[in-house]
């Protein structure tokens, strides 16, 4: 998967927006304000997702490419490599699951909001 294809995707959801607030290298993509992905805009090595504590542990375990997020809680957010040794079907998934967390977690007036979008 290329940058483009992941923004696009990402983008493409209901109520995201993009930013680079920590510099014009990493991009941050938001769900109604909140982070749900981080991930450098010139090398895409990696992006940064938030995961459920219990599954973030099983897919450390079971992807070689999934890590402990960089920079990030370790425990609610994994790095996902994006270097072929996860696959994209999978790296969508995993940006569905960290995006509909996001939503999970807004307050009822701001979820109101994104239903009305």
């Amino acid at each position: 998967m290329y940058i483009d294809e992941f923004r696009d995707y990402c983008l493409a959801k209901k109520g995201v927006t993009e930013s680079t607030p920590f510099g014009p290298d990493t991009l941050v993509l938001r769900a109604m304000n909140k982070i749900f992905a981080i991930t450098g805009i010139d090398t895409f090595e990696f992006v940064n997702l938030k995961c459920d504590p219990e599954r973030a542990a099983e897919l450390r375990e079971q992807y070689e490419g999934i890590k402990p997020g960089w920079h990030m809680n370790k425990k609610h957010w994994n790095s996902v490599m994006c270097d072929g040794s996860i696959s994209d079907p999978m790296i969508k998934e995993l940006t569905d699951h960290s995006y509909d967390l996001i939503i999970q977690s807004l307050p009822k007036k701001v979820k109101d909001e994104w239903a009305q979008l």
